[in-house]
Formats: C-alpha cells, sequence, structure tokens
C-alpha cells in the first residue's frame, strides 16, 4: 500500500496518536506516497467531466492537503483558486509542489468548519476529506460551502461505491473504524478518521437541506457494479440561483 518513500509504520503511529492537525503536520512531506491521496485516475475523470460544464472563474479546494484538487481547479478555473486547510504542514508541501501553468493560487489556513470568505467561488471541490468530519458535522460543513459560493455555484467531490459486506475491503474498512473508536475512547486528542461514517443517504439529505440541488453523475471510467451501480460517481451540488 506504501511506496518504499512513504511514511513508516512509526511515523503512521505517532501521526495517529496525535490530533488530526498535528498528525497532518507530520505526514505531510510524505503524503503523496500514501494510499491516503486521491489516485490521478479519479482527479483525472473529475477534470474530463467539469471541463464540458465551464470555465469557471474561481474556485476553491475544501480542505486542500498538499494540493491535488487545485491542479484540478487550475484547469477547469479561469481566473484564480484557493485551497484551504488547517495543517500548516500540508500548506507548505502544497506551495511548494504547485506547477506554474494556470491561473494563480492563493493559500489560505482556516477550519473548513468557519470559512473566512463571503461568496465568491464559482466551484468547490473537495477530495478525500469527509472522514475528518463527525455525521452530526457535516450539517455545518455544507452550510460553510453553500456560503461561500455564488448563486449557481457548484460544490463537487467523488464518491467512490463503498465494498460489499462479506469482502475483504469491507472488512478492512470495519477494522480500521474499529481501531480509530478505541483509540479515540482511550485518548486525547482525537483523530477523527472514519471511513464508514459518512452514509451516502445522510450526504443527500444534509446537501438539499443547506440549499444545494443535488445531482449524482457516473464517472465512465470507473466502469460498474454488477447490479448496475457506477464505481465512482461525482456528486454535483449546485447552490440554486437567488
Amino acid at each position: 500500500m506504501f511506496s518504499p518513500e512513504g511514511p513508516s509504520l512509526r511515523e503512521l503511529a505517532v501521526q495517529a496518536l496525535s490530533s488530526v492537525e498535528r498528525g497532518y503536520d507530520l505526514l505531510a512531506p510524505k503524503f503523496d506516497r500514501t494510499p491516503f491521496r486521491t489516485s490521478d485516475s479519479v482527479l483525472d475523470a473529475t477534470v474530463s467531466a467539469l471541463l464540458p460544464t465551464g470555465p469557471y472563474a474561481s474556485g476553491l479546494d475544501l480542505c486542500c492537503g498538499t494540493g491535488a484538487g487545485v491542479d484540478v481547479l487550475r484547469q477547469v478555473c479561469e481566473e484564480s483558486v484557493t485551497g484551504v486547510d488547517f495543517s500548516t504542514g500540508m500548506l507548505e508541501v502544497a506551495r511548494e509542489r504547485i506547477r506554474p501553468q494556470g491561473p494563480p493560487v492563493g493559500w489560505v489556513r482556516a477550519d473548513a468548519r468557519a470559512l473566512p470568505f463571503g461568496p465568491v467561488f464559482d466551484l468547490v471541490v473537495s477530495f478525500g476529506a469527509f472522514g475528518h468530519f463527525l455525521p452530526r458535522e457535516l450539517p455545518g460543513l455544507f452550510a460553510q460551502v453553500h456560503s461561500v459560493l455564488r448563486p449557481g455555484g457548484r460544490f463537487v467531490f467523488p464518491v467512490v461505491a463503498p465494498p460489499r459486506p462479506g469482502t475483504p475491503g469491507h472488512a478492512v474498512l470495519l477494522g480500521f473504524d474499529a481501531v480509530m473508536r478505541v483509540r479515540n475512547a482511550v485518548r486525547r486528542p482525537p483523530f477523527v478518521m472514519y471511513y464508514r461514517a459518512v452514509r451516502f443517504g445522510d450526504m443527500w439529505r444534509g446537501l438539499s437541506r443547506a440549499g444545494f440541488r443535488v445531482e449524482f453523475w457516473a464517472l465512465p471510467e470507473f466502469g460498474r457494479r454488477r447490479d448496475g451501480s457506477p464505481r465512482v460517481r461525482l456528486v454535483v451540488a449546485s447552490r440554486v440561483e437567488a
């Protein structure tokens, strides 16, 4: 799962025993060589899906980490792109790795639950961040995203179909979440990272209640499961025109 240049088991243990912010500060230099980073195939498929709907003026990468979503935005936005994250270490790596091509990029250290922006963005994306929020926090997070979008703006993020019960992948996710719950029961501050906590239906309802019109776009690059449902789809939540 990890490349030789990735974090050691000891480094991962230290990260997991830290707060979320401190843990990602520590992981930042090696984050792009872990399976936690969204794959290039998903990022490229997101660009392919968004290009026909653009161009957009300004974009925000929510919980940007090392800037993979910023790279997506710079291919579909014309004027400006902003990355926001609460990990100083991740933002430092993002600044160093960003390529010169494309619109200018600004970096902001902030909590996604209290975004320091007005309604100035046409497109917000997020990749792999929702496991760091408890289910009860998602309505507030979605309301924050709604508040920084212009009318007609879109909030877009990929969702991978979960592994079916009884499969090895499902067992791994169950085990990981169980370990994290035990860790958080015995140690403070908590490290919130639950892969199974965010339910698809809850996400849909939360976005709708925040004032979004929600669509689901299949990403054809990843095919379909046996029941015909997409393996990967984009959630496209649009702020309704005022």
